[in-house]
This record gives C-alpha cells, sequence and structure tokens, in this order.
C-alpha cells in the first residue's frame, strides 16, 4: 500500500480527487455503482445469504474521521456470512455508515438513480483463504460487503444502543467500548440481494469486494439518523466541521454484469 495520503470528502480532498494519490480509482471494478434494478440478471444458481451473527462479539466503537465503525472479534468463523455467491464463510470485522447532511442523499449504491439518505456496509474477509484482513483486503476475492440501505421511518428499536453511544465518538480519532452488540438487528427481513464485483468505497480504493447489496431497506426514524449528523470529521482542537455526505459517488459500471438473486 502507498503511503498514507490524507483524503476526505471536502472540495479539495473528495473523491474527484483521490484518482492523483489512488489510480486505481479509475480501475474497471470501483464501487458504488448505481443498480439498474431491470438489467440486473436473475441467477437462479445464486444461493441465499446464510448470515450467522449469533455469538458476535463487538468490540469498540470509533469515529474514523471519515465514518462512525464498530469493531468486532473475528478470530473465529462463528460470526460469518456463507451462501450467496460465496464458496468460504466471511469473518465480520467491521461495519460503518455513509449518510448526507440531508434525506435525499447519503446512500453510496442507488437503485434506479435514486439515493437512499444513508447505508450500512457490514464488511467481512476471507479468513480461510487468508491469513490476516489486511492480505484478504488486498486480493481481488479477498472481501464480502454486505450494504444496507437506510429510510426514513419509525423509530429502529434495535439502532437505539448505536446512537446513543454516537456522543462519545463525536470527535475524530475517539474510540469507546461497545460491547455486546449484535448487528442482527440491522438487517432488513427479506435478504434478497443484488451482487457484483467492486470495490472499496474509500482509499485505498482496492478492487477485492464482492458485493451483497440487498433489496429491502431498514428503516430509522429522523431522530435517529441526525444523531449521525452530531458526529465531525474533525479534532477536539480542530474547528468543527459536520460529519455527513461521506459518500463516494456511483461510479462506471465498465461492463460488470450485476446478478440478482431475485426474480424482479
Amino acid at each position: 500500500m502507498t503511503g498514507h495520503h490524507s483524503w476526505g470528502y471536502g472540495q479539495a480532498d473528495g473523491p474527484s480527487e483521490w484518482h492523483k494519490a489512488y489510480p486505481i480509482a479509475q480501475g474497471n471494478r470501483q464501487s458504488p455503482i448505481d443498480i439498474d434494478s431491470a438489467r440486473a440478471v436473475y441467477d437462479p444458481s445464486l444461493q441465499p445469504l446464510a448470515i450467522s451473527y449469533e455469538s458476535c462479539t463487538s468490540l469498540s466503537i470509533s469515529n474514523t474521521g471519515h465514518s462512525v465503525m464498530v469493531e468486532f472479534e473475528d478470530t473465529d468463523d462463528r460470526t460469518a456470512i456463507s451462501g450467496g455467491p460465496f464458496q468460504n464463510p466471511f469473518r465480520l470485522k467491521q461495519f460503518h455508515f455513509h449518510w448526507g447532511t440531508t434525506h435525499s442523499q447519503g446512500s453510496e449504491h442507488t437503485i434506479d438513480g435514486k439515493p437512499f439518505p444513508c447505508e450500512l456496509h457490514l464488511v467481512h474477509w476471507n479468513a480461510r483463504k487468508y491469513a490476516t484482513f489486511g492480505v484478504a483486503a488486498a486480493a481481488p476475492d479477498g472481501l464480502a460487503v454486505v450494504g444496507v440501505f437506510l429510510e426514513i421511518g419509525k423509530e429502529h428499536a434495535g439502532m437505539n444502543r448505536l446512537t446513543d453511544a454516537l456522543y462519545m465518538v463525536k470527535f475524530k480519532g475517539t474510540k469507546a467500548q461497545f460491547r455486546g452488540f449484535n448487528p442482527k438487528c440491522l438487517l432488513p427481513l427479506s435478504l434478497d440481494y443484488w451482487t457484483y464485483l467492486g470495490s472499496l468505497t474509500t482509499p485505498p480504493l482496492n478492487e477485492s469486494v464482492t458485493w451483497i447489496v440487498l433489496k429491502e431497506p431498514i428503516r430509522i426514524s429522523v431522530k435517529q439518523l441526525e444523531k449521525f449528523r452530531m458526529l465531525l470529521f474533525t479534532g477536539e482542537e480542530d474547528q468543527r466541521i459536520q460529519m455527513a455526505n461521506n459518500f463516494r459517488p456511483p461510479q462506471p459500471l465498465k461492463g460488470r454484469i450485476v446478478r440478482a438473486s431475485f426474480k424482479a
């Protein structure tokens, strides 16, 4: 990996500038994408997604300066996804969110050109094949990310514990203990999905991700979403910049096929 360049979501350091330090930004399998639901190909050979988060151990919640992230113990395959397009189980490493300043944008993926106010990414790695998360993150089949759209609606009970913890990580670089949170509560009832080969959506933008984008969104309340917008991109000593619009816009498909696990 190249040196640690500073990047962000502002005018000077935002997604349109990333290719200068990370040329892969203009590669052939970049994410996110707009999913054209009519052009997605139903693939009956895709297995249902199996998500086993029963015994998961959340460790911490942190403000990375780009998002808020919850990290997990990933020493065994008990907290994993399998099925879908995968041969191996992929272990849960962390989840994080992308959101907007207003409800009209915020998600990274879009469906038929429509963005959602927020998108959750559950990041998993192929521990059967690779020794560490870092090695997996550089391999073409190393990572599996489950994307879940969030829309505005009723309060989401499972999300409260998370949104109530956000005040502890308001500033960039802060971290707090966050134990016993099971992200299973953040999944919709239906696990119908689209899948395609893509990349990390933040630098270093490695083309190492098999994406699983769930069709059914989950709902959170305006109040819950506003707690995300209280977070800051900046540290305690800096001038405060609200954390929001921390999404990369959709990237060109470049001939990739999006497969659907369900008949449209």
